[in-house]
């Protein structure tokens, strides 16, 4: 049985089966949820964005394709490496750990697609507050696109299973200690693998505190990728716009 040896993030998120379970997540709404928000933020002609967390770069592939000069970072090696064949003049990759300040100030920081809370520590979640706070220039504003957890929670599918090209993924959801968990289990290439997905379950009122602290506004609330209005109870994302 293989376990993960570090923290879940480094060691899932660098294997190949993550993305086989989630390659059919919805890019279409994804995109729209983009065009919304640039359009919303009204960012400059050519502005900076920094993609936070960018994963395989699909995103930051978009917002560049919109004319954005992007850069994307994320903890993965593995992922930074297949997403720098997309690199241009306009678009480049870097391996980068969130909650140390990128030396570089943006028109907009993006953390999309709950690419947060994923820390052991506490003080960690604060740390990628403030360090968003110092990548933004005068005008810029940070996008932090979370789960709304109270919406999870009420609805969680605790027992599911996933079978994408050709391998079963069975999936296990439970809530423990604040995190909302997934455990993961499957078998591949002749041998049982194990991996949980781990996110603290934060609410609008956890990230207000973290945003009193850092010294940060918030602006804007929204509960869903049509940027609607944000329900505690109905919402099934949290997308907090700040500065």
């Amino acid at each position: 049985m293989q376990k993960e040896e570090t923290t879940w993030y480094a060691s899932w998120f660098d294997t190949p089966y993550y993305h086989i379970l989630y390659k059919d997540r919805g890019y279409d709404e994804a995109e729209a949820f983009m065009k919304h928000l640039v359009e919303f933020l009204n960012l400059p002609e050519n502005g900076t964005i920094l993609d936070l967390a960018c994963g395989k770069g699909r995103h930051s592939v978009f917002l560049n394709k919109m004319g954005y000069d992007v850069t994307g970072v994320d903890l993965s090696p593995n992922s930074i490496e297949f997403a720098s064949q997309f690199a241009n003049d306009s678009l480049q990759f870097e391996v980068h750990d969130m909650c140390k300040p990128y030396p570089k100030q943006f028109d907009a920081v993006f953390n999309l697609f709950t690419s947060f809370g994923y820390f052991e520590h506490e003080e960690d979640n604060l740390r990628t507050i403030k360090s968003i706070k110092t990548e933004l220039n005068e005008q810029g504003f940070g996008v932090i696109d979370f789960l709304n957890a109270d919406f999870i929670i009420d609805n969680l599918v605790e027992e599911e299973i996933k079978e994408v090209d050709d391998i079963i993924f069975r999936l296990h959801r439970y809530v423990k200690d604040g995190f909302i968990y997934k455990d993961i289990r499957f078998e591949a290439n002749g041998r049982n693998h194990h991996y949980t997905e781990k996110v603290k379950a934060l609410t609008l009122k956890d990230f207000e505190s973290y945003f009193t602290t850092a010294g940060i506004d918030l602006l804007a609330i929204f509960g869903d990728y049509s940027l609607g209005k944000f329900n505690r109870k109905t919402s099934n994302r949290l997308i907090m716009i700040f500065k």
